[in-house]
């Protein structure tokens, strides 16, 4: 259930961060046939919160209103040694009771300080995961990602990487139709692999400063051919050694990790919005066939493609598939 949604704010708030959480889950978009939410901010306290670009929002209510709510999202703020224990004492009753916390950026450090990133896996942006790993040694970190799903906790990165987290969580609850619907008015990606890097080290690649963008569009349109790491160092008249460190450059990730996941991406939006078998699914996707799209589907989606299909297929796809 995804109806009730509250974001903590605390002070000296982070904008962006808690824009994020407003945008997704506090506008109401039943005019074009998606959930509205029952979206409150609440803090430590009720009153005026200082945030970290000078003005000051109204937040209306304490920390007893997490009590009413499926998700709490817990926006960034600035790093303190110690957080307010009745929003602390707040946070763990949600996770008690069956509910979910998202945090997003240094919201991870109230979570961790809540004791609910023990023994779990996170995240936080990359500058504090560090930090984070320093405060609480019993949370495997994940310093690279962009979101890590510990159901019931998840945890993201800077900025665009709570968007991506907001956004998964409503495909897995609500159906990837919801999901990209928000995404569509949003005007961003509507799902970015969590496991992707959160950052290039070297954005702009050295030498020549060609970019490989041209290949990767390539790569994207010939998705169902088989290429080597040799074939397509060609392709862009580098050798091999230097084609692998490039592509790392601009992509944060090997090549054959990312045509993996642009595979999959392409899996997911035929399973959503086709009926077509799965072995032609597997085929059109460069897998081959459905046993070894079946293997990474697994790997890195943690489910089947079919039941991936009943989940997130659109109505439409979904009776045909019945049938």
């Amino acid at each position: 259930m995804l109806k009730n949604v509250v974001a903590v704010v605390m002070e000296d708030v982070h904008p962006f961060e808690l824009g994020v959480a407003c945008e997704v889950f506090g506008l109401d978009r039943s005019e074009d046939g998606l959930p509205a939410y029952d979206f409150a901010l609440a803090g430590a306290r009720s009153g005026l919160h200082r945030t970290h670009a000078g003005f000051a929002v109204d937040v209306p209510h304490g920390p007893e209103r997490l009590a009413a709510a499926d998700l709490v999202v817990v926006t960034a703020s600035s790093m303190r040694a110690e957080y307010p224990a009745p929003l602390l004492d707040a946070l763990r009753a949600t996770v008690e009771r069956g509910a979910r916390v998202l945090s997003i950026c240094s919201g991870a450090f109230v979570l961790g300080a809540a004791g609910l990133l023990d023994g779990r896996r996170a995240t936080t942006h990359w500058r504090y995961t560090a930090e984070l790993g320093a405060r609480h040694p019993g949370t495997t970190v994940e310093p690279d990602v962009l979101y890590v799903d510990d159901d019931p906790v998840i945890t993201s990165a800077g900025t665009a990487a709570g968007i991506d987290a907001c956004l998964h969580l409503v495909r897995k609850v609500q159906g990837a139709e919801v999901a990209r619907g928000i995404a569509r008015r949003m005007v961003v990606a509507p799902h970015r692999e969590g496991g992707q890097a959160q950052f290039v080290h070297r954005p702009l690649p050295e030498g020549d400063g060609e970019s490989l963008a041209p290949l990767l569009d390539w790569m994207r349109h010939h998705l169902d051919e088989e290429s080597t790491v040799e074939q397509l160092a060609a392709r862009v008249h580098m050798s091999p050694r230097t084609f692998a460190r490039r592509f790392h450059q601009e992509t944060g990730t090997t090549p054959h990790r990312w045509l993996i996941g642009q595979r999959l991406l392409l899996a997911q939006r035929l399973l959503e919005s086709t009926t077509e078998p799965v072995d032609a699914i597997a085929a059109r996707c460069g897998f081959g066939n459905a046993a070894t799209l079946r293997h990474h589907f697994g790997r890195r989606l943690g489910t089947t493609p079919l039941a991936y299909r009943r989940c997130f297929a659109e109505p439409a796809a979904t009776v045909a598939v019945r049938v």
